[in-house]
């Protein structure tokens, strides 16, 4: 009689346990609104050149995209100039930054996409310095083996019409507020983060097809799918984005 009484008390423990398990759903799939903790997070940050608002189901980030650090792309008599300082080598292209305003409509109830699209060449996302983020591509959807020479001491270039971006980790947000902050969000509402999580340096095989994971984060404490950049391929997101993404506009 014991022996079954303590096995109907076990196989209920077990039922409560998977019954729990079973609700608990990530903010990735409820789509949660996040609308004012995304707007709060590029008015912290505090680059005066970026505007953001909230229109129904969408934060609106308008930016000049001109980067609030220093670049060997301005032009040389511009007081943000500074001559290439960083580590490796450098291969300066004939591009020149220049100001372009740009806007992003990014959802603030982000969900998991049915059908993942791919990204496209251009901008995919933004960064709380009012920085577009490109996919891992160069013109024509080429490798950025050749490109990423001509990367800034900050990790940036502007393309041929002067759009300051970058491919890879923003060196600048990292070192001025550590690589494991949120640095911004792609167009599909999830939120980027750089390369460190929990004391440890995230690369691509810990990372799924579209360059992240779901986990807690000090912005999100109960937990919501984000991307994580990388030193490696694909640096920013993977196969396409994880939700649907809202619209560029220029």
């Amino acid at each position: 009689m014991k022996k079954k009484i303590l096995t109907t008390v076990v196989m209920a423990t077990i039922c409560c346990l998977a019954c729990k398990e079973s609700t608990v759903v990530t903010p990735a799939t409820t789509g949660t609104n996040y609308g004012t903790l995304m707007q709060k997070a590029f008015s912290d940050y505090g680059n005066q050149t970026v505007t953001t608002s909230i229109d129904g189901n969408y934060l609106v980030v308008t930016t000049t995209t001109v980067p609030d650090h220093k670049s060997p792309y301005f032009a040389s008599s511009n007081s943000q100039y500074e001559a290439y300082n960083g580590t490796g080598t450098f291969s300066k292209a004939p591009n020149t930054i220049a100001v372009g305003n740009i806007t992003f409509k990014i959802p603030i109830s982000p969900v998991k996409a049915t059908t993942s699209q791919a990204t496209p060449l251009g901008p995919i996302g933004v960064a709380l310095n009012g920085v577009v983020f490109f996919n891992q591509y160069a013109a024509g959807g080429s490798p950025l083996t050749n490109e990423i020479f001509g990367f800034d001491q900050y990790g940036g270039h502007p393309q041929q019409q002067g759009q300051y971006h970058y491919h890879v980790e923003p060196l600048y947000l990292t070192a001025k507020k550590g690589k494991d902050i949120l640095l911004g969000f792609l167009t599909d509402g999830f939120p980027v983060y750089g390369p460190l999580e929990n004391g440890k340096t995230v690369a691509t095989k810990d990372l799924d097809a579209y360059h992240g994971h779901t986990n807690a984060t000090t912005e999100y404490p109960a937990g919501i799918y984000h991307y994580h950049i990388t030193a490696d391929d694909p640096y920013i997101n993977g196969s396409g984005f994880y939700g649907t993404p809202g619209t560029v506009s220029k």
